[in-house]
């Protein structure tokens, strides 16, 4: 390990740089994924219930889960995640990272940043007619949230996101059902 912190940021950037061009390249072997494009993002801001995701190992084990989306006057957009930890009262979870939409994608593709410099691919999958429902996913298909704006989906919705999700190469058994009770008393599971 070098002796000055300077030598080591030095060298982690390279690091960082190779890791971030190899991510890229795996992503590049996979179908592009579909978007919903175009995207009217002040219908896409508020609140969206996370009814089912791949969960990040951030969110593993959320209850209520929302994503509260915001835009700014520059463009970009406020995210807050909020959940609850192993139960409907557990220990409150909040995450904010920003989102920037890209170029030339109908607003459907996001680089949403938690740690500068990196933005992670989010891409808007599908949202219905009424902005009552989307899916975000990832081209990677490593991680996707299905949402609404209450935090029900009506079992038929619920088999036509997944169905849709098959077809977009997602592995449809990783995908877990997020707990969402917002009145008690509230069934434990």
């Amino acid at each position: 390990m070098p002796s000055h912190p300077s030598r080591a940021l030095r060298l982690l950037a390279p690091l960082s740089l190779l890791l971030l061009l190899l991510g890229g390249c795996q992503s590049t072997r996979l179908p592009e994924i579909r978007d919903a494009a175009p995207v009217d993002l002040e219908r896409f801001m508020g609140d969206w219930f996370v009814i089912a995701s791949i969960p990040t190992v951030f969110e593993r084990d959320a209850y209520n889960a929302v994503e509260r989306y915001a835009l700014k006057d520059d463009g970009r957009i406020d995210t807050t995640f909020i959940f609850r930890r192993g139960a409907y009262d557990g220990k409150e979870r909040r995450m904010n990272p920003v989102a920037t939409v890209r170029e030339d994608t109908g607003n459907a593709v996001w680089g949403m940043q938690f740690l500068w410099p990196f933005k992670a691919d989010f891409r808007i999958v599908h949202v219905d007619d009424d902005y009552s429902q989307t899916i975000i996913g990832r081209q990677k298909r490593d991680y996707v949230w299905i949402m609404a704006r209450e935090p029900h989906m009506d079992d038929a919705d619920y088999a036509a996101l997944l169905d849709l999700l098959e077809d977009e190469g997602y592995t449809i058994s990783d995908i877990q059902r997020v707990p969402q009770c917002w009145q008690a008393p509230c069934d434990p599971l």
